[in-house]
């Protein structure tokens, strides 16, 4: 058998030698150890099981174990060299567990030894949900380079903003150049079109030095439909008891099932442990199905947190369903993470800023009260019927904190699940986006901001895939027509026929972002980076207490927010996504100052500074006069007597974040 491929130009040098690696929690696919490399696959249903290593074309047999498993250690082999496994004699196939596909899905796996890269991080100790803004980003799209090297370059425009955590959309390898990630079938694996085996590491390595965490996207409720070849090792990993919107649904509880869990468990401990991440974002988790006695989620966290040792990681779930259960601990039969979206705030934002109330926002008005009720409860379908699916949707939310629940304006799915992938700030003025924009940073759960939405960036985010010309490329877009029909607006023939192919190169390139935009719109970047300064340095607004929240309607379009501070040291946050608002007399109790107190300007959506017109403080001698498309915030002075100020808080930005 040869010896370790010194040549191979896929392999760094430091690869091309035979390393040695600390031994990994991972115990699947080709693990480098001081006596060569041992390689472990589940085939419960092969007769043999050989692993070839390229391009000296040795074959060694695997052995068989319990349950399915092959393994066996061959001494020749090192990091550098590339392989695939042959079952029964017949085709090779790339390892399930394939640390890296240098040459995408359908080529061979590469053997990467875990312990070659030297971390710089030894005193991150990770993180918890309270205090954090998390930010959305798409890596192919996030640059024009579409790289993590050119992505590590924007970080520290991330930490000046204000950010905490990166959310990175789903890595795991998949066919093509581009792809949003929910195509993924090589899920051990970093997409080898955004860099090397060691980029994503150097990127989280970067991301700590900078004090930002990193959570990554990973999708276990399905795989892509080219180049999945878990099918190939064994039928058990997926079942057709299940219905799923994009494919078969992962077999979960079924026969043959414990393995399953295993694979996508040691999936997620997998990126906590040799990535360093701080955390996961688990797509879709309604479909995840699992009647077994333990939810596949409840063991998934339980065991991620393990991976984490010493450091403290977030586990945030999408789920379109609005489970509480996601958040609430173990010990309660609840699931264990840490935070979940919240859909009902993004429809209702939706609807209240296009006015329109169609397709699956056909539930929501976008008044002044569901903004109360969403921020107050976090959820506004709490078991209630709903009408698009004509059924009860969402649980009811009781003590669980408000740091649990992820609000956001917008992100990669609301974006794209459009016509033509615009942004919010394309469909509303730019008052209400301001004051819409107040809302979010201001809330006591925690936000997240999309790529691009700090600098109200003018390139869409469509849906993109790269998929060759043929039968599945078209029913890709085909099925795009398909979804998108569900909103009237886009069912008409036209509109049909405008629907861009998700394939054509152009889509993709017109989702990326352009950073000269940050300087050209620096009103937006300063109200979202003052917005963050006043959530983590205001005292009150850093509580983030739905408890301590309290909110009233008091027009059309307009209402106000009372955070509760110690010994009557509140604040107030009036919203007016309408026109003026001239709320003279003021029967509301909520806009009386505490006893002894008196409301003092702190700072608004209207400064010059941020696009704005100038402000006009809402509090007169005679009462409150609100401007159309406004946020504005006030705190409970020591003064007697209300002191209005006529000055206006977009001179300097000290005077709209002072205090």
């Amino acid at each position: 058998m040869g010896g370790c491929s010194k040549t191979d130009s896929e392999a760094e040098p430091h690869r091309a030698e035979c390393e040695t690696s600390r031994e990994q929690g991972l115990t699947l696919g080709a693990r480098v150890t001081h006596d060569g490399v041992r390689f472990r696959c589940w085939a419960p249903r092969a007769s043999r099981v050989e692993v070839l290593l390229e391009p000296q074309q040795a074959v060694d047999t695997l052995a068989r174990q319990a349950d399915g498993y092959w393994t066996g250690l061959v001494p020749e082999a090192c990091a550098g060299m590339r392989y695939r496994y042959r079952l029964d004699g017949g085709e090779a196939y790339p390892d399930p567990c394939s640390r890296f596909q240098p040459e995408g899905p359908h080529g061979p796996s590469i053997i990467v030894d875990p312990g070659a890269y030297t971390w710089h991080d030894e005193e991150w100790r990770g993180l918890t949900m309270h205090g954090q803004v998390i930010y959305e980003l798409h890596i192919g799209t996030f640059t024009p380079e579409g790289t993590f090297e050119a992505a590590i370059t924007r970080l520290d425009d991330l930490k000046e903003l204000g950010i905490t955590v990166i959310e990175v959309m789903p890595l795991a390898e998949f066919p093509g150049r581009w792809n949003w990630g929910y195509d993924g079938v090589g899920l051990y694996a970093s997409a080898h079109v955004y860099g090397d085996a060691d980029s994503f590491k150097r990127f989280v390595d970067e991301a700590h030095r900078r004090g930002l965490a990193v959570i990554l996207d990973v999708v276990y409720n399905h795989l892509g439909p080219d180049g999945n070849y878990l099918p190939t090792f064994s039928d058990d990993y997926f079942t057709d008891r299940y219905p799923n919107e994009w494919g078969q649904a992962i077999n979960f509880d079924g026969p043959g099932s414990r393995p399953v869990r295993e694979f996508f468990v040691q999936n997620a401990c997998y990126w906590i442990d040799e990535y360093h991440v701080d955390g996961l974002r688990l797509d879709a988790v309604h479909a995840f199905h699992d009647a077994g006695p333990v939810h596949v989620v409840a063991e998934l966290s339980q065991a991620a947190r393990q991976a984490a040792g010493s450091r403290s990681i977030i586990l945030i779930a999408e789920c379109e369903a609005q489970w509480v259960q996601t958040i609430q601990p173990l010990a309660q039969g609840g699931w264990g993470l840490d935070g979940v979206w919240s859909e009902d705030f993004h429809h209702t934002v939706r609807v209240a800023a296009t006015g329109r109330s169609e397709g699956y926002y056909s539930d929501y008005r976008g008044t002044p009260q569901e903004f109360l009720s969403c921020v107050k409860r976090a959820f506004l379908y709490q078991g209630q019927r709903y009408q698009w699916q004509g059924k009860p949707r969402g649980t009811v939310v009781s003590e669980e904190p408000a740091e649990g629940f992820v609000f956001f304006l917008q992100n990669h799915d609301q974006i794209a699940n459009q016509l033509w992938g615009d942004r919010l700030h394309d469909k509303v003025g730019p008052a209400v986006y301001r004051a819409l924009t107040a809302l979010l940073l201001l809330a006591p759960e925690t936000p997240l901001l999309f790529m691009g939405q700090e600098f109200a960036a003018s390139s869409p985010f469509l849906f993109f895939t790269d998929f060759p010309p043929g039968q599945l490329a078209r029913d890709i877009h085909q099925g795009r027509k398909q979804f998108l029909a569900q909103f009237p607006s886009y069912a008409s023939h036209a509109a049909q026929d405008a629907i861009l192919d998700p394939c054509a190169p152009t889509t993709f390139e017109r989702s990326k972002l352009d950073w000269a935009e940050k300087d050209r719109h620096a009103g937006t970047v300063s109200l979202h980076r003052d917005l963050l300064r006043l959530r983590r340095e205001d005292a009150v607004i850093a509580q983030q207490r739905r408890d301590r929240l309290d909110g009233a309607v008091i027009g059309p379009s307009a209402f106000v927010l009372r955070y509760a501070g110690q010994n009557g040291d509140d604040r107030l946050l009036l919203v007016n996504l309408g026109p003026d608002l001239d709320f003279r007399p003021a029967p509301e109790p909520l806009l009386a100052p505490p006893l002894g107190r008196a409301w003092s300007f702190r700072w608004s959506s209207d400064a010059p500074v941020y696009g704005g017109p100038g402000v006009i403080e809402p509090l007169t001698e005679t009462g409150w006069k609100i401007p159309g498309g406004s946020a504005v915030l006030y705190a409970a002075g020591d003064s007697t007597s209300v002191e209005t100020s006529q000055k206006s808080a977009g001179e300097s930005r000290e005077e709209q974040v002072r205090g």
